[in-house]
């Protein structure tokens, strides 16, 4: 169910109910852009039927999803069109259009055109731990993970959460597991990295399908090159890139997790939506603990100076 991670500490106990919840979701459920709308979000069926809830609680975790729909005009296509009007206005008055004239027609041709623009769907799933006061988000950016937060922020009154932050910083702890070629425990170290220069060159080296044990990366690291993504395997189970913003990239369950977990997956039932929430919350209530414990354990809330908790 996950392929990102983005960990978020609840900053006050989880009390709204499934049924609190789902009740103010349902007033801004997905709906497709309209012909002349650039952008739709909402709140879509977890489980992916069809007039479902939009809250589903599975051995305890809440999972939701967010639906991302945007409407995309090429800005060269606009521009043509805008060069087109300038050049009949010159031609028809003998003046030439002003700048702010011309960002009007550039608006009015982008309006004109969104009817016939092709439309980009992505979505975002939530999962909310109250017992552990934690939400993840499996989104693979910021921006979309914002997205989320305005969304439960307007749904839920006094919502309000904060990344977060660990003692070591992710890229520090990647740079000594590299450059000592000892992983945390529980951890291994794979074949995929990222180093980065923080000089003017911001030279950038990246490994893929290599062995990183060597006395080369070692070498760019004392060089000044820190590491900004790092593949790894927790306990065998479940493998990710980890990056300098303490994100999971490419979380992939190994087949060891699905074999342990073979009866609660097999019944068939609701295409076994309920066993992957079960699996995967599951081991990644495990990993995310571990993972904090490798960077020196989680800043608690409160104690990071100019960083406000999303409300």
């Amino acid at each position: 169910m996950f392929k990102n991670v983005i960990v978020y500490r609840l900053v006050s106990p989880w009390s709204v109910t499934q049924a609190q919840l789902d009740e103010a979701l349902q007033a801004d459920r997905f709906v497709e852009c309209g012909a002349s709308q650039e952008k739709s979000v909402g709140w879509i069926e977890p489980r992916g039927q069809a007039h479902g809830p939009l809250v589903e609680v599975v051995g305890g975790q809440w999972v939701l999803r967010l639906m991302m729909e945007v409407k995309s005009v090429p800005g060269s296509v606009v521009k043509r069109k805008v060069e087109e009007q300038v050049a009949q206005i010159e031609i028809s008055t003998g003046r030439k259009p002003g700048k702010k004239e011309v960002r009007e027609l550039r608006d009015d041709a982008r309006l004109a055109l969104l009817p016939m623009a092709f439309t980009k769907q992505g979505s975002v799933g939530v999962w909310i731990d109250p017992k552990a006061g934690c939400l993840v988000l499996d989104a693979g950016s910021q921006s979309k993970a914002d997205e989320v937060m305005t969304a439960l922020v307007k749904a839920v009154p006094g919502f309000a959460v904060q990344l977060v932050n660990t003692q070591i910083s992710p890229a520090a702890a990647m740079a000594v597991w590299l450059s000592t070629r000892e992983s945390p425990t529980d951890f291994s170290v794979d074949r995929e990295c990222e180093l980065k220069a923080s000089d003017e060159s911001k030279a950038v080296v990246r490994y893929t399908r290599h062995p990183l044990d060597t006395e080369e990366v070692s070498q760019h690291i004392a060089l000044g090159k820190m590491p900004t993504r790092l593949a790894m395997t927790w306990n065998d189970r479940v493998s990710f890139v980890l990056t300098e913003a303490l994100q999971l990239k490419k979380v992939t369950f190994l087949d060891t997790v699905f074999e342990e977990s073979s009866k609660a997956a097999g019944d068939g039932k609701d295409d076994n939506f309920d066993a992957d929430v079960i699996i995967s919350t599951g081991e990644l209530s495990q990993l995310i603990p571990d993972l904090m414990e490798a960077l020196g354990g989680e800043v608690p809330l409160g104690s990071l100076p100019g960083a406000p908790a999303a409300a």
